[in-house]
């Protein structure tokens, strides 16, 4: 029985697609098919059924993909413990918001190469919602997302990594004022609000009852604060403390009444066959 076949039966059931899984696993949709009927030949069923439009497992097919997951997951830890090389090796695929990428990540990722200079990981950016579809559909092994992406996939896992604070960021020849005052008076630098983060200002702007005058909606937190702190106004955004010591020459006043918190977590699949890499990831985003 192939290895090789237990990974595209895997792959076809999470993304319910041939030409997908196949894309996931750098394969050619007809090399995945051949795969798949020489596993259905040996076990002698037929795993999908292909009388219907959209691809479906038979009861077969259900039954051998859960004993294909518990293979899988015990040949890639048998592999782990086998290898005598110094710190971990494989490759994963990340995905991250843009606070993670402009925050901790790269400290992490630093530390990951030099104590495991084998595991090799490659990162894409995108917003929370995003980054839970990708990793839903195998394209990412993990992500690092906030935490009220909702609902969670019931196939994904979530490791708690950190919190961020927001605060109300400005130059400093604003230092003094209300909270209020300066979100009532100043040009507001507003945080995207396609993302979780800015729309969760925008409901504690409303519950407040704040008007503000908005003069641009970015992104990025590191140039709202940038914006913020040469004086083009006041911008409301996620803090680690890490954020906090390197932010000089600037008013910063807690944001929300209690003050909000984002928790940031690390998404994957609950049976994925990389959490040992992932937790290296998780560990090392989580001690800083």
């Amino acid at each position: 029985m192939s290895l090789k076949a237990l990974r595209s039966l895997v792959a076809i059931a999470r993304h319910g697609n041939f030409v997908k899984a196949a894309d996931s696993l750098s394969l050619t949709p007809s090399a995945i098919s051949l795969q798949i009927k020489a596993l259905e030949d040996e076990l002698r069923v037929s795993l999908f059924d292909r009388t219907r439009r959209q691809v479906t497992l038979t009861e077969a097919g259900r039954l051998a993909l859960a004993q294909a997951e518990i293979i899988l997951a015990q040949y890639d830890d048998l592999a782990h413990q086998l290898y005598s090389g110094p710190g971990l090796s494989g490759r994963i695929r990340i995905g991250a918001i843009q606070t993670a990428l402009a925050g901790r990540l790269p400290e992490a990722l630093v530390w990951i190469k030099n104590h495991h200079p084998r595991l090799h990981i490659s990162v894409v950016s995108g917003m929370s919602s995003e980054l839970a579809r990708r990793v839903q559909d195998g394209e990412l092994d993990a992500a690092i997302t906030t935490e009220p992406v909702r609902p969670y996939p019931p196939s994904l896992s979530v490791t708690p990594l950190y919190h961020d604070r927001f605060w109300a960021v400005a130059a400093p020849h604003l230092q003094g004022q209300s909270l209020v005052r300066l979100l009532s008076t100043q040009p507001f630098l507003r945080f995207d609000k396609r993302a979780w983060a800015g729309r969760v200002i925008e409901q504690e702007l409303n519950r407040m009852g704040i008007r503000v005058t908005e003069a641009m909606e970015l992104d990025s937190q590191e140039a709202l604060s940038r914006m913020a702190s040469r004086g083009l106004g006041v911008a409301v955004v996620p803090l680690s403390d890490d954020d906090l010591v390197t932010l000089e020459c600037v008013t910063l006043l807690p944001f929300g009444e209690p003050q909000l918190i984002r928790r940031v977590v690390l998404l994957e699949h609950d049976k994925s066959s990389r959490q040992h890499l992932t937790g290296v990831l998780a560990k090392a985003l989580s001690n800083p």
